[in-house]
């Protein structure tokens, strides 16, 4: 009786089944793939670079005062088109702005108000702008549609 084993309590013998192993075929397959897919992500993983952009929020419910001297204003119409104080501006002009401005006002917040239908290249490459420039305060916000 190879299944079963005798095992003799007081005057009782009792028979217990011995379970035998037993791994099926795709448990070995499915392993294998679990394993490649781990190293797989593992792999893409290292290669994975965040192209996002890096900014520094503040805490949700923090105050921050700035002096008017230190506020620039831009606006961006539905064409992409950036204005500062009624004046539009190439990139390049707005460059040249934020510069001088920087220069004079080391805290500088810069608020850019956004029409709805602006292309989102033109607020990505105005994005990049600030940040290239490293103001100190960025902030934007959509304008409401008529």
């Amino acid at each position: 009786m190879p299944l079963y084993a005798l095992i003799q309590r007081g005057r009782k013998k009792m028979k217990i089944k011995a379970r035998k192993r037993y791994i099926p075929e795709e448990a070995a397959t499915s392993s294998d793939i679990a394993f490649l897919l781990i190293i797989y992500f593992l792999v893409i993983a290292g290669f994975n670079i965040n192209q996002g952009f890096l900014m520094n929020l503040p805490a949700k419910n923090s105050t921050r005062f700035i002096l008017k001297d230190d506020l620039m204003r831009f606006e961006m119409d539905s064409a992409g088109a950036v204005s500062c104080q009624n004046t539009n501006l190439t990139m390049a002009e707005a460059e040249r702005e934020l510069r001088a401005a920087i220069s004079g006002h080391p805290n500088l917040a810069v608020v850019l108000s956004i029409d709805p239908l602006a292309p989102w290249q033109g607020v990505v490459k105005f994005v990049e702008l600030a940040q290239k420039l490293q103001v100190d305060s960025f902030s934007f916000n959509m304008k409401r549609s008529p």
